[in-house]
């Protein structure tokens, strides 16, 4: 099993790495009539066996889980059966994205192998009125969050939901403060983590106007269910740029600029108090990628593109950094993907990492196609087709069926 932990790219039909291994896990984990002789019955005995295996499934990783269901058909329909999602951990299901229309936007869920959403991509309860709309800000651990506006008012508050429950949380909106008066909200992402806490944290970034500088942060507790403010604590002047967060390690990061050094790129990190906050230079610095939390660690994802001669060479690099206080980035993969740009026609930006394994996405630059690269492996996964005139944001969905939202509404 060590390559398939190393990183291979997650289908709901992947095949196990090891199927003689998988006949031994189900050989020693099926129970013998002669250790339990109470249970004499054909009815009792495959009861038995069925709790035996969801209760070892549940301490399982997501992505063995998924692998095993190849041991049987029982294996199969005990993972696949809705009813034991509760018991079970979830992988990577698809991304929720958006398209424009001639009425506005259009929400939709992108899933793997031809998979659809088990709810209304649109999530219409949260918006009841006429005159409201939302619009897609983070995702975290099986929670969204977006902005909800109304047109009428030309006001918005941010709002936390789980699709896989439907229960939801308005959150308060952040104090009126009369000065400074140039500082604007800039960016929002969403922290939280169902291993440590139910609770979530949504956080705000300000930034300085005309120079964008951050300024500092609103953080909302739905523990506290208040907002509080910090200023700006690091040293370096950086602006903050409107890319996606990523919350590990009790930290919320996100990718800035920092003004004084040429303009090199960092990751700006934050804590849940507002209290500690940290820069980490990125490989490439003077090169924009992107961020993604993946088995447990923050990963760096870039596409490398030139065009030399008429010649594309493009490199794809993903990066780990599993040392937070050395801050030293470690080389996981390199690829080519010039044989897919040569055979399509055009390029590709990596715009998401898998969770679970080194599998990262990449969105057609100016197309509606969405694809999985397996960096372990070097092969190109499932290929999504996506609306058309789509916006290359992609909220990544991870069912969440344990955790309940405090003072939920829905």
């Amino acid at each position: 099993m060590e390559e398939a932990e190393k990183g291979e790219i997650l289908e709901w039909n992947a095949k196990p790495s090891s199927m003689e291994e998988a006949e031994i896990f189900e050989r020693n984990t099926k129970p013998r009539l002669d250790d339990h002789p109470q249970a004499t019955t054909a009815g009792a005995t495959s009861l038995f066996n069925v709790d035996l295996i969801l209760e070892i499934l549940s301490c399982l990783p997501a992505r063995s889980v998924h692998r095993f269901k190849c041991v049987s058909v029982l294996w199969r329909d005990l993972i696949a059966d809705p009813a034991n999602h509760k018991k079970l951990p979830q992988t990577l299901a698809g991304f929720l994205y958006t398209s424009f229309c001639s009425n506005g936007y259009r929400h939709h869920f992108a899933g793997f192998s031809g998979g659809t959403a088990s709810f209304d991509p649109s999530l219409p309860y949260l918006y009841p009125n006429k005159d409201e709309g939302i619009t897609q800000v983070d995702a975290c651990n099986g929670l969204l969050l977006y902005r909800r506006y109304n047109s009428s008012r030309h006001d918005y508050h941010f709002v936390v939901c789980n699709p896989a429950t439907g229960r939801w949380v308005e959150v308060p909106p952040q104090p009126q403060k009369p000065e400074p008066m140039n500082r604007l909200n800039h960016t929002a992402g969403l922290a939280f983590d169902p291993a440590v806490s139910s609770h979530f944290y949504v956080l705000c970034f300000e930034r300085t106007f005309p120079k964008t500088l951050i300024a500092g942060v609103n953080i909302y507790s739905s523990r506290t269910g208040a907002w509080i403010h910090r200023d700006s604590g690091i040293v370096e002047k950086a602006t903050l740029f409107r890319s996606k967060c990523v919350f590990v390690g009790g930290m919320l990061y996100i990718m800035g600029n920092v003004v004084d050094t040429n303009g090199e790129y960092v990751l700006v990190g934050v804590d849940m108090e507002g209290k500690v906050w940290k820069t980490i230079c990125v490989p490439y610095g003077s090169k924009f990628g992107t961020i993604g939390l993946s088995q447990g660690c923050l990963h760096y994802a870039i596409a490398s593109v030139n065009n030399n001669n008429e010649i594309l060479v493009s490199e794809i690099a993903l990066w780990c950094l599993k040392d937070w206080d050395s801050k030293q980035w470690v080389l996981k993969h390199t690829a080519s993907i010039n044989t897919l740009m040569s055979m399509t026609g055009e390029m590709y930006r990596v715009v998401e990492i898998h969770p679970d394994c080194d599998t990262i996405f990449l969105a057609q630059c100016g197309g509606d196609t969405l694809m999985s690269y397996d960096m372990w492996h070097q092969k190109v996964g499932c290929i999504i087709n996506l609306e058309r005139n789509s916006a290359h944001k992609f909220l990544p969905y991870v069912p969440l069926f344990s955790e309940p939202l405090a003072d939920a509404e829905g």
